[in-house]
């Protein structure tokens, strides 16, 4: 199901828009970092676009805006989880094999930008934000890597889920 509400809704679907222009564009919008990537791949993960919206919601700004694990990274785990995840816990191999992906796609964010943590990506001091989100301006815009970082990790995991098939 496509955004119903939104000016994305039609255009970011064909046209053969890549995975990081749509994440980008959803943040463009006002969606969080972890929506923006989570959103991007709702198709694939056979999700509706509201109930893929909410689930991603919390982990914006680093969990809340804790400033924890940056919210694209969450993202991309969001969808390994549901495209590759385990649901036996008993299954030890299946387990290892799914942290070894998480390990993996972390790995790949960090080589490129240094850190998994949004403070440190932003470079803020330690410790959690205010709760009340940054309106989003032009000069937001201009000041934090987030589209950037959102678009890079559309692309890994759009690269991991090819490289997959």
């Amino acid at each position: 199901m496509e955004p119903e509400n939104k000016e994305v809704s039609a255009d970011c679907y064909k046209l053969g828009k890549s995975h990081s222009e749509i994440a980008r564009n959803f943040f463009r919008q006002g969606y969080n970092c972890a929506q923006s990537v989570f959103l991007t791949f709702h198709q694939e993960c056979g999700m509706d676009f509201q109930t893929a919206a909410r689930l991603s919601s919390s982990f914006g700004a680093g969990m809340g805006r804790l400033r924890e694990v940056c919210g694209a990274v969450t993202g991309m785990f969001m969808v390994a989880g549901i495209l590759y995840g385990y649901t036996e816990p008993a299954e030890q191999r299946a387990k290892t094999e799914h942290y070894q992906r998480i390990q993996y796609l972390a790995k790949e964010f960090e080589d490129k930008n240094h850190s998994i943590i949004c403070r440190e990506l932003l470079g803020l001091e330690k410790g959690k934000d205010s709760p009340i989100p940054e309106l989003r301006t032009e000069a937001y815009y201009a000041n934090r890597p987030c589209e950037l970082l959102v678009g890079m990790a559309a692309e890994m995991m759009e690269k991991y889920i090819n490289e997959e098939k």
